[in-house]
C-alpha cells in the first residue's frame, strides 16, 4: 500500500514538473518574441534611418574633431561620413567635400564647423536636403572669411594666428590655442587638440564665396555664445540672414568637442525638419 502510494506520488510529481517546464518554455518563448519585436520596432523607428550626414571640419582641426558627435548619430541610425579636407585652398576643400558627397546615395545633410561652413555653403548636389552650421561661417556671394570678420569686433584669436611648422601655412599659436579655441574642456583634452592642430593655407580665408547653397536649401545654425574665434554676433547675423532655425549653446568655438550633444540635437532637428 505504502509502495503504491509512493509510486503514485512520484508519477504526480513528474507530471507536475513536466507541466511546469512546458509552461516555462512557452512563457520564455513569448518573452523572447516580445523582446525581439520590441527591438525590431525600436530599430525601425531610429530617427536617422535612410539619411546620410556628411561632417565637414573647420580650420586648425581635422575630422577627428567630430569623434564625440559621430557615435551619437550612428546610434540613431544615420550613415555618417567625416571628410578629411586638405585645407590647402577653398577650391581644394570644396572639391574634396564634393567627392565625399558623390560617394553617398540618398538624402544627405551637410554639417560644417567653423571654416567648414564656408565649404558646405559652396557645395551643391541634388541629394543635399539640409545644411547645419555649428559655430560656422555662412557666407553670401562674394564674401570671404576675412570680410565677414571685419564687420564685427575682433575676437582674441586674431592676434594669435602665426606661422606653423608647414611652410606658407598658418595656425593658432599652440600656447594660445586652449583659451582661444576650446576654453571649456579639461586641460588634458585641450592639449591633445593642440598636439594635433592642423595648419591651414591663408588663401582659404581670402577666397570669396560663390552663390551659397543656403539660398535654396533649408538651414540650421548653432551659435556658440562664448566663441573666441568667430564673434557670436557674427554668427547670429549669418543665421538670421539665412533664415536658419537657430539654437544657442554656452560653448566655445569648438562646439563639436565641448558640446557634442547640442550639435547632435541640431542635426536631428534638421533631419526631422526635412521629413515634414
Amino acid at each position: 500500500m505504502f509502495e503504491q502510494n509512493t509510486i503514485s506520488t512520484r508519477r504526480t510529481f513528474v507530471k507536475s514538473v513536466a507541466a511546469a517546464a512546458a509552461t516555462t518554455a512557452i512563457l520564455g518563448q513569448s518573452s523572447l518574441s516580445a523582446y525581439a519585436a520590441s527591438s525590431q520596432e525600436g530599430h525601425n523607428h531610429l530617427s536617422g534611418a535612410g539619411i546620410n550626414v556628411l561632417l565637414v571640419h573647420g580650420a586648425f582641426v581635422d575630422a577627428s574633431s567630430w569623434s564625440k558627435v559621430i557615435p551619437l548619430l550612428q546610434g540613431q541610425g544615420y550613415h555618417v561620413l567625416a571628410v578629411q579636407n586638405p585645407n590647402t585652398s577653398l577650391q581644394d576643400d570644396i572639391a574634396t567635400t564634393s567627392q565625399a558627397l558623390a560617394s553617398l546615395s540618398g538624402p544627405t545633410i551637410l554639417v560644417g564647423h567653423s571654416y567648414g561652413g564656408f565649404v558646405i555653403s559652396n557645395v551643391a548636389a541634388s541629394n543635399v536636403v539640409g545644411l547645419v552650421y555649428a559655430s560656422a561661417y555662412a557666407p553670401d556671394a562674394g564674401e570671404t572669411v576675412q570680410s565677414i570678420n571685419d564687420k564685427f569686433p575682433a575676437t582674441p584669436v586674431g592676434k594669435d594666428l602665426t606661422s606653423s611648422y608647414r611652410s606658407g601655412f598658418i595656425w593658432i599659436d599652440p600656447q594660445a590655442f586652449p583659451q582661444d579655441f576650446v576654453q571649456d574642456v579639461e586641460n588634458r583634452e585641450a592639449r591633445a587638440l593642440v598636439a594635433a592642430e592642423k595648419p591651414l593655407a591663408p588663401v582659404c580665408f581670402g577666397t570669396p564665396s560663390g552663390t551659397p547653397t543656403w539660398k535654396t536649401v533649408p538651414s540650421w545654425y548653432l551659435v556658440s555664445q562664448h566663441d573666441r574665434v568667430i564673434n557670436p554676433d557674427a554668427e547670429r547675423f549669418m543665421a538670421k540672414r539665412m533664415g536658419a532655425t537657430t539654437h544657442e549653446a554656452a560653448s566655445s568655438h569648438a562646439s563639436p568637442v565641448s558640446h557634442p550633444k547640442d550639435v547632435f540635437d541640431l542635426i536631428v532637428a534638421a533631419s526631422d525638419g526635412i521629413r515634414k
